[in-house]
């Protein structure tokens, strides 16, 4: 089959790059240009593009132009950075930008590096929240002992990310809704538990002022994470996390202390998406065969097709194949997760060259996909 044939029917055949790759490793060099050939004709059309206008998946995962030049002089300088002195230069440089986006956020002065907390960048939020935990378990356990350590517990909500069932931390990665940090906080500074506050996606939109609100009562927790290559224009790897006292992290880890762009145009980065969310949202429910079923806060859109009354499965199947029908024309990507039971569809917009032609091409693709379907029923 041609490269075009394959990006087609790619998604659909594991294992198929080893039938184009040798079994092992070629003996001798080879033209760059047969390996960028390699890479057009083998590599590209089985690749997800995550940067597409039509990729409405999971959550974004953003690049730019100022993030691939950022990749490019960090890897040709290539440092080692986990210490100040294997770095100096990029240990400082870190603590400075992270200090500068807690300002943008407006996060208390307890997690700027000028006083006992700051910023550390992790690879990714799962992460974060390992590393939060490991802070938060050693501090306890320097009270009540090691031998407590069965005892420990940790809360969530029923839709925590998947790294992490139960780990006490806030927000819903399946439908982005937000946990009342206030209220939270009166519990976990009560009974003394580490809180902390996971805002891997939605986080990026506080930078927006009217945005802002959703994190109020982050003064009141221990640690708090955002993940800069989701929605920031930041390319992966990149979750920025901040805790209010350095000092358990730096003991649990033993390591040594390590102190912890234009706001304008991430504002309306952030405010273009969640404005196509709302179009989208607005198409959903002009459709009476389909229902919003989750309250859109930022940029996901959490839909699904109704069933006809004499369902047997409250339209779970109806839902699950339209994804796949949806997601097989190559021309758009969505997911899905399951709320109180249910099948739901997710489309979450972020990709910076997605414009609302795209949002309507998707949605014109959902209805005709779904006509069909019931057609069949």
């Amino acid at each position: 089959m041609d490269a075009e044939q394959l990006r087609e029917q790619a998604h659909k055949m594991p294992g198929y790059l080893g039938k184009l790759l040798p079994d092992s490793a070629p003996t001798y060099p080879t033209l760059l240009e047969h390996v960028l050939d390699d890479v057009q004709h083998k590599i590209l059309p089985g690749v997800t593009h995550w940067q597409s206008p039509n990729y409405f998946a999971y959550f974004p995962s953003n690049s730019s132009i100022a993030g691939f030049l950022g990749e490019m002089l960090s890897a040709g300088i290539n440092i080692v950075g986990f210490s100040w002195i294997t770095s100096p230069a990029a240990t400082e440089l870190e603590s400075i930008v992270l200090d500068w986006l807690a300002k943008a956020l407006f996060l208390p002065q307890d997690f700027l590096s000028s006083g006992r907390g700051g910023g550390v960048i992790q690879g990714t939020a799962s992460e974060a929240v390992l590393v939060v935990l490991l802070a938060a378990r050693d501090k306890i356990l320097k009270t009540v002992g090691r031998s407590a350590l069965p005892k420990l517990v940790t809360y969530a909500s029923d839709q925590v990310h998947s790294s992490l069932q139960k780990a006490c931390q806030v927000g819903t990665t399946s439908s982005t809704a937000v946990d009342p940090l206030p209220a939270l906080a009166k519990v976990t500074k009560t009974n003394n538990i580490w809180f902390h506050v996971d805002a891997a996606y939605a986080g990026s939109a506080c930078i927006c002022p009217e945005y802002r609100h959703f994190i109020d009562g982050v003064e009141e927790a221990d640690s708090f994470n955002m993940n800069a290559h989701k929605w920031f224009l930041t390319n992966f790897d990149c979750s920025l996390l901040w805790v209010k006292d350095r000092s358990p992290l730096i003991q649990s880890l033993s390591t040594n202390p390590e102190f912890l762009k234009n706001k304008v145009g991430l504002r309306a980065h952030i405010r273009n998406h969640i404005a196509m969310a709302a179009k989208f949202e607005e198409l959903v429910v002009q459709d009476k065969r389909f229902k919003v079923v989750a309250p859109r806060t930022f940029s996901l859109v959490c839909f699904r097709l109704l069933p006809p009354p004499n369902s047997e499965d409250n339209g779970n199947k109806l839902n699950s194949d339209l994804l796949d029908s949806v997601n097989s024309t190559g021309s758009v990507f969505i997911t899905h997760t399951v709320l109180s039971g249910e099948y739901i569809l997710r489309l979450a917009v972020g990709a910076p060259l997605t414009e609302v032609r795209h949002i309507n091409a998707a949605w014109q693709i959902l209805q005709e996909k779904a006509t069909a379907l019931l057609e069949n029923l």
